[in-house]
């Protein structure tokens, strides 16, 4: 039995991030831990509101590339840590 991992939008009201937060879910295997929704909650939580409801996906994209253009650890992945 393959197990899906659900998201969901958090109901907590916290003031970074954006509108659309979602919840990582709290897993008790270490095989969950690494699944897809799980690695990406915290990626997609730390987006700005402009990209997270942009109104198509190439304005998506181009709003997330701006944002990760400043951050030089996702954007460039030969940076150093």
């Amino acid at each position: 039995m393959i197990a899906v991992p659900n998201l969901s939008i958090a109901t907590t009201v916290i003031t970074r991030g954006n509108d659309l937060r979602l919840q990582k879910n709290r897993t008790r295997y270490d095989l969950h831990k690494f699944f897809f929704t799980n690695r990406v909650v915290n990626m997609w939580n730390s987006l700005p509101n402009s990209a997270v409801h942009a109104e198509s996906t190439d304005i998506f994209k181009k709003r997330l590339d701006k944002f990760w253009s400043n951050q030089e650890i996702i954007y460039n992945y030969h940076s150093e840590i």
